[in-house]
């Protein structure tokens, strides 16, 4: 057996509507199927999903259910992405050279809206 990529993630969310404006509107995320019936969004990122779930409460404490999320920015430019999450408010995080899936990269850290890690890279 060999893993090839990440399917999607889920990550819990204390508001689906605000998370869905963060994601899709901030982020530029695409809006894929809303299930108002189990409180869960699926969000196209290229061909991978991230689900938002509510209508269950948060994990208290650091970390909650996850560390961070990864996510490639297409053409990043750490000065534009910068200036795009500032417009939106986004408080930004270090950013620096790190090693992932796809070699080193520039990438900055955020949180979205309910305190889940974030890491733009490119």
């Amino acid at each position: 057996m060999e893993i090839s990529g990440i399917d999607h993630v889920v990550v819990r969310v204390a508001d689906l509507g605000r998370a869905i404006h963060f994601y899709c509107e901030v982020l530029g995320c695409k809006l894929e199927w809303r299930r108002d019936d189990l409180a869960l969004a699926h969000l196209r990122v290229g061909k991978l999903f991230i689900d938002l779930l509510a209508g269950q409460p948060l994990p208290e404490g650091p970390g909650r259910n996850m560390d961070h999320l990864c996510l490639t920015v297409r053409d990043f430019d750490l000065a534009q992405v910068r200036d795009h999450l500032k417009q939106h408010g986004v408080e930004i995080g270090t950013a620096g050279e790190r090693f992932g899936a796809s070699g080193w990269g520039q990438s900055l850290y955020i949180t979205d809206p309910d305190g889940n890690g974030l890491e733009l890279r490119g």
